[in-house]
């Protein structure tokens, strides 16, 4: 067993009962929480909710101290700023939707995070993620959660196999209420009542059109078009609207209308009936799969193509160098994001993933 773990703490519910749970297997833990942007200077330190927000930091420390171990603050602006802001402005910038929390996970938590470990000594790393561990045909694999509904292996899937070696998930096995019933056996009642949040962690507010004014997006208003290519109103911008969006388009048409296409080529918006962004057929890009031979002998997975979606039988075609490839749905999905991940599944391992494509 590896006794020295370093521990992310955000200072809500997940890590520090993670922090609990190791403590009381006998783990040497060594406590650290990064500060991926200046929550100062985006006036959020008084919000309850942000993991990264100088209240959340500070209870994290708190926590730490309360269980005995060392705790360190550690700056990861630049690097976040570097691998998630800046992806995430530029994929809004060209019509698409990001998933920031993909990248912070590779690039932060299992990139710098790993590089800290090594330099406080310890081999592993621990994080509250719901998600598990198991192994196949000679091969580390993400495994879902107990709990289903918080299960977040889809925020993951671009883990390494190397990762996973070094890697440790307390909650894999236990649900949501398990965690708040040890948070309130061990004294933490008030990170019980603690509000989860649903926003991206840099933007406090989820105002994202003025976050992406802020990075210099300022797009031109365009043409909204109908399935006939009518002009049936003008948008602010196409950075500022995703392929399902119902709301805030500022246009009657007489039906409920949803964003169908974002061309910024032409800098036209499609709009469409709900039916319109049903499709069996999904590409993707920047393809990864963990075990090449287990998908070619066997190309049935299921596919995920957003957190909250269910997973959904698919057939896999890979290109000739396994770098895209084309999933054709056993029964129709609903509109599939360009930016967004696609998680693929086999007996509930994350088998590989990839970043969905414009049509």
């Amino acid at each position: 067993m590896a006794k020295r773990v370093l521990i992310a703490m955000s200072g809500g519910i997940d890590s520090t009962v993670s922090a609990l749970l190791l403590k009381e297997q006998g783990y040497d833990l060594v406590g650290v929480t990064f500060r991926t942007f200046d929550s100062i200077k985006e006036s959020c330190i008084a919000k309850e909710k942000g993991c990264c927000s100088i209240e959340s930091i500070m209870e994290a420390k708190h926590n730490a101290e309360k269980m005995g171990f060392e705790h360190h603050i550690v700056d990861f602006r630049d690097t976040f700023r570097r691998h998630v802001i800046e992806n995430f402005v530029d994929e809004y910038a060209h019509g698409r939707t990001p998933n920031p929390c993909v990248l912070c996970n590779s690039h932060i938590k299992w990139g710098a995070l790993l590089d800290a470990a090594r330099e406080y000594g310890c081999e592993k790393i621990a994080t509250g993620h719901y998600a598990r561990i198991a192994e196949h045909g000679g091969h580390r694999y993400l495994r879902t959660a107990a709990d289903t509904h918080k299960d977040q292996t889809y925020f993951l899937w671009m883990l390494t196999e190397a990762n996973l070696e070094r890697t440790l998930f307390p909650l894999g096995n236990l649900t949501k209420d398990e965690v708040r019933r040890i948070a309130a056996e061990h004294g933490y009642d008030a990170l019980v009542k603690k509000p989860e949040s649903q926003e991206v962690c840099f933007i406090p507010d989820n105002d994202y059109r003025g976050f992406l004014a802020k990075e210099g997006v300022h797009p031109e208003p365009g043409d909204y078009i109908d399935a006939a290519g009518k002009v049936v109103g003008k948008h602010q911008g196409c950075p500022f609207y995703t392929i399902g969006q119902r709301k805030g388009l500022g246009v009657a048409l007489g039906y409920p209308a949803f964003v169908t296409d974002i061309d910024t080529g032409t800098n036209r918006i499609s709009l469409g009936h709900h039916d319109d962004l049903l499709t069996d057929i999904v590409r993707v890009r920047d393809l990864r799969i963990r075990d090449l031979q287990w998908l070619t002998d066997s190309p049935q997975v299921a596919a995920r193509i957003r957190y909250r979606s269910q997973a959904t039988p698919a057939s896999l075609t890979m290109d000739a160098e396994n770098k895209t490839a084309t999933l054709q749905f056993d029964s129709p999905v609903w509109a599939p994001t360009p930016g967004q991940s696609v998680v693929l599944y086999k007996d509930n391992l994350v088998v590989g993933g990839g970043i969905i494509e414009r049509k």
